[in-house]
């Protein structure tokens, strides 16, 4: 807890960082912050286009079941890119002054879910104006969001901090994503995979995450509380274990950078 307490001490300080990284993110573009919207659209007209109108895929209103998938997903990648390499990022001020490294990588992801929540903004107008409309589902939303935030936070703990000791970490990471992107059912819905295929999306913990967000925004019911406490207690220990790892290493880090 005393860890805890020494972050809430630097809470302005992670406010800024949050701010820094939205803003800077897209610092002396034209669009600015509007790109957050835009690539996750950009991917789904595409999408739309080859899997619906080129391979046929018979799926009813297509366009919103992307865009409950892609949308998350989009907040996993980016929170996971931006995180495994806030650390390196940041190596001047690390050398330079002291602050609790945790810092780091939670202002990162932090970033990405408020990015995220501004786009969820984009799935609800989808889903009104298409006719999918919302249901009461839609009040399990926060619950869903922290499940994935405190899974992705600690996903990036471990590679943010492994990142400064293995540097070819980032191609091996970037790799598995574009694998577990085409087995999360995101593109398709699971039922289109063979039934002895689909241990694979069982195994893939994201798989639950995206089928909830699916559940809330595009077939309007409660997504399986059974599968949603798993994966919460799934995400609470790679959590502890991920925070553990990071405070371990962190040692090394104003070496290391």
């Amino acid at each position: 807890m005393s860890h805890f307490k020494e972050i809430f001490k630097y809470s302005e300080f992670l406010k800024s960082n949050v701010k820094k990284d939205i803003r800077g993110k897209y610092k002396g573009s034209f669009l600015g912050v509007l790109w957050s919207f835009i690539n996750p659209l950009l991917s789904v007209v595409v999408y739309a286009i080859v899997f619906h109108y080129i391979m046929r895929f018979n799926i009813e209103h297509y366009l919103i079941y992307l865009i409950a998938g892609i949308i998350p997903w989009t907040f996993f990648t980016t929170s996971i890119n931006s995180g495994m390499n806030s650390i390196l990022f940041n190596a001047n001020i690390i050398k330079k002054v002291y602050f609790p490294r945790e810092i780091l990588p939670i202002s990162s992801v932090t970033s990405g879910l408020v990015n995220f929540l501004i786009s969820c903004i984009i799935i609800l107008l989808f889903a009104i104006f298409s006719g999918v409309g919302v249901g009461v589902s839609l009040l399990l939303l926060p619950l869903v969001v922290i499940i994935q935030y405190v899974f992705t936070l600690g996903v990036v703990f471990i590679l943010s901090a492994i990142e400064i000791y293995v540097k070819d970490i980032e191609h091996i990471v970037n790799f598995i994503i574009s694998m577990l992107f085409y087995v999360t059912p995101i593109l398709y819905t699971p039922d289109l995979v063979p039934i002895k295929m689909r241990f694979i999306l069982k195994l893939n913990p994201l798989s639950y995450i995206i089928e909830a967000y699916h559940d809330i925004f595009y077939y309007k019911q409660i997504p399986n509380m059974y599968n949603l406490g798993i994966i919460f207690g799934i995400s609470l220990i790679i959590f502890i274990v991920g925070y553990n790892i990071f405070r371990k290493l962190q040692k090394g880090f104003a070496e290391e950078v």
